[in-house]
């Protein structure tokens, strides 16, 4: 026995060829056309705000809105909506991220002294502010 899949509907895709009897020369699906003109008026106020004159932005914004549809309908199948592609565009934008700037910084110099006079070598036999040498003390050095 051969179980049938449901993969045939799918593969059809719902697509307006145009008017009657005045056929498109290409084969768009329904979410392309309504991608692309959300996409021109995007592009069009895109241009037009840069100060590109009124035919080459019309001009350019044809182009710019056929790859812009086509790279998004790319996207785009009867398993991955368009909603569910903006919702994880959205998401992946709004998502938090982890910070890369560290707290704390490198270390700065603002409580840093700093003597007009350079440092000069002591003597032997004087003693010095931090005491005879450091290490560990012994209970006779101690009660001197």
């Amino acid at each position: 026995m051969r179980i049938r899949t449901d993969d045939e509907v799918y593969r059809v895709d719902a697509v307006w060829l145009g008017p009657p009897r005045a056929t498109m020369p290409f084969r768009a699906r329904y979410v392309a056309w309504g991608v692309g003109v959300f996409a021109f008026l995007i592009v069009l106020t895109v241009e037009r705000r840069l100060g590109i004159s009124l035919f080459w932005s019309i001009a350019w914004g044809i182009v710019i809105t056929i790859v812009l549809t086509r790279m998004i309908t790319a996207k785009i199948s009867h398993e991955r909506p368009l909603s569910a592609v903006a919702a994880l565009w959205l998401r992946e934008l709004t998502a938090p991220r982890e910070t890369t700037a560290g707290e704390g910084g490198a270390v700065s110099a603002t409580r840093l002294r700093v003597n007009a006079t350079r440092p000069r070598k002591q003597p032997k036999g004087q003693r010095t502010r931090r005491g005879r040498g450091g290490g560990v003390r012994t209970p006779k050095q101690a009660r001197a």
